[in-house]
């Protein structure tokens, strides 16, 4: 195809033919003269923009509906085995794969969701898989390499994407960066607001706070809590945490 288009680039693909042209008034004449003289001046040029446009084309219709296609099959063929081994809390092969399986084509070697993110970083997929790989860094207990994998992550999930950012919150937590962590998990409670993750991260955020002995603020979340979301899970013992930070915090 490259060499079609390279020939195409060499040959004159526009041909000007000067006809006789009937007289007209000078009030409703269209004068063509600079057009056509600017064209012979500048034919080859346009003909080899030309043909660069159509290269460019045809490169960004086979990445679209060719590549990019093949690409995120490929991905999800992959991801199945990882996927299987997180569920069984088997992180460290779920991130590093380099186990033997059993596919429909034979025996084959596992990609691990660090391998997927790296190899198919183009599709939705290996985004995903960045996900996955932070979420088995953090339970692995390597949460600055758990930050980096979930921070190049990116979507609009209800769920997924909340849960996210809300990881992030826990590593720092881990790290002890108390004020990172509440950063996150208020960000991860407005990323989508939900019954779910909503009161998930604002109960992390309020309990952070309490670390910090900010008792108002950790107050002010456990009340909203309360107010905005008693059907959670998160609820169930809320009286409990509200009524501690009062007397921690000496608030009536």
């Amino acid at each position: 195809m490259s060499e079609e288009l390279a020939q195409n680039e060499q040959e004159e693909i526009v041909e000007v033919i000067n006809a006789p042209k009937a007289k007209k008034s000078s009030k409703n004449s269209i004068n063509l003269g600079g057009f056509e003289d600017f064209y012979e001046d500048n034919k080859k040029t346009i003909t080899y923009g030309g043909g660069a446009l159509l290269a460019i084309v045809a490169l960004f219709s086979f990445y679209k509906f060719s590549y990019l296609p093949g690409q995120e099959k490929e991905a999800n063929n992959e991801v199945f085995y990882a996927q299987n081994y997180f569920e069984k809390d088997s992180f460290n092969i779920a991130l590093n794969g380099a186990l033997n399986v059993q596919s429909s084509e034979g025996p084959k070697t596992m990609m691990g969701f660090k391998e997927i993110a790296d190899t198919y970083s183009s599709t939705k997929t290996g985004n995903l898989a960045n996900y996955y790989a932070g979420i088995c860094l953090l339970r692995t207990g390597k949460f600055e390499e758990a930050i980096t994998y979930l921070e190049a992550f990116s979507g609009n999930d209800e769920m997924v994407a909340p849960m996210a950012i809300g990881a992030i919150g826990d590593a720092n937590m881990e790290l002890n960066k108390t004020d990172e962590a509440i950063k996150f998990y208020l960000s991860a409670s407005e990323k989508s607001t939900n019954i779910f993750t909503t009161p998930l991260f604002l109960k992390k955020a309020a309990f952070a706070y309490e670390l910090k002995a900010n008792y108002p603020e950790a107050l002010a979340l456990y009340e909203r809590l309360k107010n905005e979301y008693a059907k959670s899970n998160q609820a169930g013992e809320i009286e409990k945490y509200i009524a501690r930070v009062k007397v921690l915090g000496n608030i009536d």
